[in-house]
């Protein structure tokens, strides 16, 4: 499916939703917090959003059945994945500019530096010429030196923008081959300049170049063996570990809905902002360092990497810690008085982290593993889990198949362990509609 059919696809639901619904732009974009403009851009394709929560949201709002949350979900992870494709390209063409960017003005400085003018005729010919090789060397190292230190800042923000898997994709071969490429190309150029040196002062900045410029090699990700030479540039792809055929995006912070979603946090009520809507929840953990309390909900979208069909074999819980439950202050995400409420996921599960051997239960009704997922078909499975005695931290390992091969993916909070508290007896508090500050919880009118 091309990347224009997907978000083709994924718009033409989003506007059936919106008409079927019967509400105007203008309504839907005020309960979404979000302007007029871009919402009509979603419906219309011309845009993707880059998060599921605000369509999710849509969907409800407009009344969406389950089936139709599950295909919408569906859609908008393949027109999110043929924009990032999309998107991939200008960043990887705009690379290479950093080079002669740096490089323009350090060949610019030999030239004025050239006694091309001021020398006879005849030795003229022979000394720019020298100058000139120098004057090259040193702007080679300087080129060098100006991609290794750009190189480190493009891999950070690859890394900030899908997790794991999407930045090990992205920042792996090539950010390797890149740094050991700069790594070789500096050191001859700084040796050269070195050999052409002309004092004490070139030299210092010759070694201060060949610091800077063989940081990248050293500090370059693993997996190949060798110093940063030519050859290490193109690692052979058949010695490389094989890499799983399936993907887990993975979603900590999503909320059943903000009712039922709640937070430990060991700040007084009068350090703790509003709370956030769904979709800003993770930045707002991060900055209070909330826990979940009373109960954790995980959205889980998995997701083939070909067309080969991937057996989803079953999901494990795996226990990392327990202990007493957190002593904090207990906020509530839902505003009181406000309604809340939605449809039951199809993929939902429960999981009981009081239990001695907690266990991902399905929902009454509701179908168990195994199931199959390619990349064109994806699955998405939510995850309740219940904490009320402990201080848990947990994790799941996700069993698949395919083909003759097999294997299992540990599916964590980005590296590391969910954490889901039990509440009872904590202090609790609720933020009114319009309001300004926490107030204990029942006691808005």
């Amino acid at each position: 499916m091309s990347e224009g059919t997907a978000a083709a696809d994924f718009a033409a639901l989003l506007g059936e939703l919106k008409e079927r619904s019967g509400l105007s732009y203008g309504v839907l974009a005020k309960r979404l917090h979000m302007s007029t403009s871009t919402l009509h851009r979603y419906c219309n394709g011309d845009a993707v959003p880059t998060a599921y929560a605000p369509v999710e949201r849509f969907a409800r709002l407009c009344k969406a059945s389950t089936e139709e949350l599950v295909e919408l979900h569906r859609r908008w992870v393949l027109a999110d994945a043929g924009r990032v494709r999309k998107g991939s390209g200008p960043s990887e063409a705009t690379s290479p500019e950093v080079n002669p960017e740096v490089a323009s003005p350090a060949v610019a400085s030999p030239a004025v530096a050239t006694p091309e003018v001021a020398s006879p005729e005849g030795p003229a010919r022979r000394r720019p010429r020298r100058a000139l090789l120098a004057g090259l060397a040193a702007a080679v190292a300087l080129g060098g030196v100006g991609l290794a230190v750009a190189v480190p800042s493009g891999w950070t923000g690859d890394e900030g923008r899908r997790g794991t898997a999407v930045s090990g994709g992205g920042g792996g071969p090539e950010g390797e081959g890149a740094a050991a490429s700069v790594g070789s190309s500096a050191g001859s150029s700084s040796a050269g300049a070195e050999d052409k040196g002309k004092g004490k002062d070139q030299e210092k900045k010759g070694k201060g170049e060949r610091t800077a410029s063989g940081a990248p090699t050293s500090a370059s990700p693993g997996g190949r063996s060798g110093s940063g030479s030519a050859g290490g540039d193109r690692p052979p792809r058949d010695t490389a570990p094989a890499s799983p055929p399936l993907t887990v995006d993975t979603e900590p912070h999503a909320w059943e809905d903000p009712c039922s979603q709640r937070y430990l946090i060991d700040l007084p009520p009068g350090r703790v902002g509003p709370p956030p809507p769904e979709q800003d929840a993770p930045g707002w953990v991060a900055a209070t360092g909330a826990v979940p309390s009373g109960e954790q909900f995980l959205k889980l979208t998995v997701q083939g990497k070909g067309e080969e069909t991937v057996v989803l074999k079953g999901l494990t819980v795996r226990m990392a810690g327990k202990r007493a439950p957190l002593a904090w202050n207990d906020y509530a995400m839902g505003y009181p008085g406000v309604g809340c409420g939605g449809g039951v996921p199809t993929r939902f599960f429960t999981v009981a982290l009081d239990a001695a051997r907690p266990g991902v239960v399905p929902e009454a009704g509701h179908a168990n593993f195994p199931f199959k997922v390619s990349e064109s078909d994806p699955e998405a499975f939510y995850i309740r889990a219940d904490a009320s005695a402990y201080d848990v931290r947990w994790y799941l390992e996700l069993r698949w198949s395919s083909g003759d091969r097999s294997g299992t993916l540990t599916v964590d909070d980005r590296g590391r362990p969910f954490r889901t508290s039990g509440n009872n007896g904590r202090p609790a508090y609720e933020f009114p509609l319009g309001g300004e500050k926490w107030v204990e919880e029942g006691t808005t009118e």
